[in-house]
């Protein structure tokens, strides 16, 4: 089930409609419903107030005005913490116009820990 700052896909008309962030979920005046705060991810920004049940929030398909909506929760591709990628300096990169023999990259998520 999707949570709060989790992303979605909201699929409309069973086709891939647009993403969103959930921004809030509340409880409805009406017992098992939530009122469910959409940041749209568009161009500009819009905020999308829905009624849903558990199951719609969860991935269920439904209806609105008789148009099938469907959300899926979205997962990072991202490594996980620990696994690392951009700890790890590269030794035998061929070396770019410009760039001194023996620079060193220095990741920025590793100055911020620092700190």
């Amino acid at each position: 089930m999707a949570v709060i700052n989790d992303l979605v896909l909201v699929h409309v008309e069973n086709k891939p409609g647009f993403y969103a962030r959930i921004e809030d979920i509340s409880p409805d005046v009406k017992p098992g419903w939530w009122q469910v705060k959409l940041l749209v991810l568009t161009f500009p920004l819009q905020i999308y107030s829905w009624i849903l049940d558990e199951s719609q929030i969860g991935g269920a398909p439904f209806t609105m005005g008789g148009t099938p909506v469907k959300l899926e929760k979205v997962v990072s591709p991202a490594p996980k913490a620990g696994k690392t990628e951009h700890s790890a300096v590269r030794q035998n990169e061929p070396k770019c116009d410009g760039e001194k023999a023996g620079a060193k990259v220095v990741p920025l998520f590793d100055r911020k820990k620092g700190k």
